[in-house]
């Protein structure tokens, strides 16, 4: 092993050390319980009682012992009796090697897969992932297990950069489509990318989450959301290498820049929710942590909303 190699692999152990402590001890209080949410489906092993809460529970799930002893309704709570295998779609293209903040984006798009598996790791669970390279298509098995789960953020870690003008990889719907087409087992499937890919990935990605949960982590860096008033600037597309020089000293440039950004990823958010896909939104510029912890206390609260904000479909298909 070269000694530049040697550096890059400490380096990576360093980083994924701090990683872990801080999924395990900023995210992992937050979200506990959170866990089970990521199965599709009731499951059909017993857990915990709780007291009965009319519209929202199937009465099928009545525990007549305790509520005879309580006198007061209560229900047992199913969690999945398998283990949950999943599976990660990371963009690994030259658009991901950027960051004008504290991070660049592809350091986030390793954060949000280390946080998943360290959140994830219960006993037999497994997780695997794809990395989408100009060269194709990076595979790493699903295994269960810390050590698993270190060598998989570790690899993502020190893999190598893509340079500029390599030109595009795989597409990000043949991705999505590999991912439906090779693990047809339920569980969870995380595809993290800027999703400024304009091929056809939202049908992929509809067909993905008709039978796995789905969450899609977006990417993005505030340079990618706005000029700066800086006088002429040198623009180079990562992907092929084309550069151009751009006058941001017009306010018409920076707010037409703006308004397109801003309607694509209108459009990228639209694109999930028709999907079916949970949207979370990382940012390399805010804290990531914060961000997710966010995300997933939000999504517990629109879990336990009440039963008279729910359609009549959407309280049977929670039963």
């Amino acid at each position: 092993m070269t000694e530049a190699r040697a550096s890059e692999v400490r380096d990576a152990e360093k980083t994924l050390r701090r990683l872990e402590l801080t999924v395990v001890r900023r995210l992992d209080g937050l979200l506990q319980g959170d866990h089970l949410g990521l199965l599709p489906g009731p499951g059909s092993e017993p857990a915990a009682v709780r007291p009965y809460q009319p519209g929202e529970d199937d009465v099928r799930r009545m525990d007549w012992g305790v509520t005879a002893r309580t006198t007061h309704p209560h229900v047992r709570d199913l969690v999945a009796d398998r283990e949950l295998e999943t599976w990660a779609l990371v963009d690994g293209s030259a658009s991901m090697d950027f960051g004008t903040a504290r991070a660049e984006k592809r350091d986030l798009a390793v954060a949000a897969v280390a946080a998943v598996g360290f959140l994830s790791a219960r006993a037999g669970n497994r997780l695997g992932a794809y990395v989408l390279r100009p060269g194709g298509l990076g595979r790493s098995p699903a295994r269960a297990g810390r050590p698993a789960l270190l060598g998989l953020v570790t690899a993502l870690l020190s893999a190598p950069r893509t340079p500029p003008g390599a030109g595009p990889g795989p597409a990000l719907a043949d991705g999505i489509t590999m991912l439906d087409r090779r693990h047809r087992r339920r569980g969870l499937r995380v595809v993290v990318s800027d999703f400024l890919d304009d091929g056809p990935w939202e049908e992929p990605l509809r067909r993905l989450a008709a039978r796995h949960q789905v969450l899609a982590v977006e990417v993005v860096d505030p340079r990618e959301l706005e000029l700066p008033d800086v006088g002429l600037l040198a623009v180079v597309d990562p992907e092929t290498g084309r550069r151009r020089e751009v006058w941001t000293g017009r306010r018409a440039v920076r707010t037409g820049y703006a308004e397109a950004a801003a309607a694509h990823r209108l459009e990228v958010h639209t694109a999930l929710r028709r999907a079916g896909a949970d949207h979370l939104v990382l940012r390399t510029d805010r804290d990531w942590v914060r961000d997710m912890a966010r995300f997933a206390t939000d999504r517990r609260r629109r879990r336990r909303a009440p039963a008279a904000r729910r359609s009549p479909v959407q309280n049977r298909s929670a039963l």
